[in-house]
């Protein structure tokens, strides 16, 4: 039951609170979203989308991946080996003896830490624009870096819901809720960042949350209107 509440459940609600954070923050964005979402649904008579027509959407998706990719809900994970192995390197290193390093031995029993923050951002695979939020850049063919760079994620060439045995079991799941919930909400409503001078802060624990100051109980302060 833990798993599900706090795995299935807090990571997807901070992952579209953060959507509409970011959404509040670029009005050109959301308008081009909204837009999209309404001319799906008025060529099909209103009705509510389906699951393929949901999906069919791509700036509804690159926006999801885009905040995925920048903004992953988990941001470090940890590992231990269960034998001794080696750890190859992207790009071998030099040590202080002038050697070059093309893998780490890791014995069994050790802690590694995964940066799936830093890894999404790899400036050597996404560009100088690494850092921005940027959901045209999935609204075209990704670049042969990231193609070939094998990250071994399960979702986009990228870590956020990790990689191989332990992956996330539900990312699909999570990624059709994001959108159902986004596309509903921002049909209806328009979103602008709080007129309180309030600073958000992302805390970055198992789960990252926003807070407001020292209050440690999560929360995000937001204006919402009705669309015209």
């Amino acid at each position: 039951m833990s798993s599900l509440i706090f795995a299935a459940t807090d990571t997807t609600s901070t992952a579209m609170a953060r959507v509409l954070n970011l959404l509040a923050q670029h009005p050109d964005v959301q308008d081009r979203l909204r837009q999209e979402i309404i001319e799906a649904k008025r060529q099909l008579d209103e009705r509510n989308l389906s699951f393929e027509e949901l999906n069919a959407l791509p700036y509804l998706d690159a926006v999801c991946r885009e905040t995925l990719r920048l903004f992953p809900p988990v941001s470090t994970v940890f590992r231990v080996a269960r034998q001794d192995t080696a750890l190859p390197l992207h790009k071998s290193i030099t040590g202080l003896n002038g050697t070059e390093i093309h893998q780490v031995m890791v014995p069994k029993g050790t802690i590694v830490f995964l940066s799936i923050f830093n890894a999404n951002r790899n400036p050597e695979l996404w560009g100088k624009d690494s850092e921005e939020w940027k959901p045209e850049r999935w609204l075209s063919p990704l670049s042969p870096e990231v193609v070939n760079a094998r990250i071994p994620g399960v979702y986009s060439h990228l870590m956020t819901f990790i990689g191989g045995g332990r992956s996330c079991i539900g990312f699909k799941f999570a990624e059709l809720e994001m959108k159902v919930v986004i596309s509903t909400l921002v049909e209806r409503f328009k979103f602008s960042p709080s007129t309180k001078e309030l600073e958000i802060c992302w805390q970055m624990n198992n789960i990252t949350t926003p807070i407001i100051g020292g209050n440690d109980h999560p929360q995000l302060p937001i204006n919402i209107s009705l669309v015209d």
